[in-house]
């Protein structure tokens, strides 16, 4: 059973546990676009290493309730609102959800459907150029998209900006101690080894891709991998909902931390881990993470308990008529129009 008694004073629920690649020693951490890896040196000399960032964990604890890839739940979680869209006027209809979008409940895929973003409006009793009654924000968005209060959202297309609400779930992998094992390969052409060739129809970029083409590869060696999570608990009382929503949010977000640490963390190509002991709570002290069965049957009374706080439909479905915008050199772009 869940501890509740542990956590009625706790701040937050910071939670640890050990990772080792699953094969051998290397492993190869996240790249970011013009810096590469995130190499840093502690106060104490130990050289670090940003292993998975709190960007793509989030990405990923999303993904751990989803019917496969999504945009849907998972079936033993019906019940739990979440808002989908059906994207028109490109041909074939696309279909998107909450739940997979970046901004989550506040995607253009959504606030561009007039008649929601009004709804949303006013149910939040939002004035832009009035004092925001946060009480009922945080209510109505638990109403559509209590996942849009774990992971944060941004409703920049309301007018001013003025709602968002941070992450509730972060988490992290880290690496200390760590050093660089380069090595590298070649992509090896036995029609064209000098790049002489080139399709007919191909552009002029793309020279010199059909030859060898050598490459180099850094990768990292550890003497400790860790994952790191952080359940702000003081920020989800302070949205000041019932009790039954509470136990909903934090239950729901420790379930996701479960399934990720259990389930796949193979998380690239050259970065497969295995959890080496269970989760650890480091705060508060004497708690102890469920294990699955028990989070999940958890979430589900709550889901059950809360319903009387959820739209009148879990799925709360919109249609977006979207076009293809051509940029100035010809690129497609999807621009919403109102619905």
């Amino acid at each position: 059973m869940m501890e509740w008694t542990k956590l009625e004073k706790a701040p937050r629920i910071l939670l640890e546990a050990e990772l080792v690649p699953a094969q051998g020693d290397r492993f190869q951490p996240t790249g970011f676009a013009d810096l590469g890896a995130a190499q840093y040196t502690r106060p104490d000399g130990k050289e670090m290493l940003l292993v998975e960032s709190a960007q793509s964990v989030a990405n990923r604890l999303e993904k751990t309730c989803l019917d496969g890839d999504g945009p849907d739940l998972a079936a033993e979680l019906n019940g739990l609102p979440y808002v989908a869209a059906t994207l028109s006027g490109v041909g074939e209809s696309l279909r998107t959800s909450s739940l997979v979008e970046a901004h989550r409940i506040g995607s253009p895929y959504f606030l561009h459907n007039k008649e929601f973003k009004d709804k949303l409006a006013k149910e939040m009793k939002y004035n832009p150029k009035r004092p925001l009654d946060w009480k009922t924000i945080y209510a109505t968005l638990f109403r559509y998209d209590p996942n849009s209060l774990l992971h944060g959202v941004f409703l920049s297309l309301l007018e001013g900006g003025r709602v968002r609400a941070p992450r509730a779930v972060t988490g992290f992998i880290e690496a200390e101690d760590v050093r660089k094992a380069i090595s590298g390969g070649v992509k090896n052409s036995a029609v064209d080894p000098k790049g002489e060739l080139q399709a007919a129809d191909a552009a002029g970029g793309e020279k010199g891709v059909y030859s060898n083409v050598p490459y180099s590869r850094i990768e990292y060696t550890a003497g400790r991998i860790r994952a790191y999570f952080n359940i702000d608990l003081a920020l989800i009382r302070g949205y000041g909902l019932p009790a039954e929503a509470y136990r909903l949010l934090v239950g729901l977000a420790l379930l996701k931390i479960r399934r990720f640490l259990g389930g796949q963390l193979r998380l690239r190509t050259a970065c497969d881990f295995r959890l080496v002991s269970d989760v650890e709570a480091t705060t508060p002290a004497g708690f102890v993470v469920p294990d699955e069965a028990v989070l999940l049957s958890g979430v589900q009374t709550a889901i059950v308990e809360c319903k009387a706080l959820f739209a009148e439909v879990p799925v709360w479905e919109v249609i977006t008529t979207v076009k293809i915008v051509k940029g100035k050199k010809g690129e497609g772009e999807v621009g919403g129009d109102v619905k």
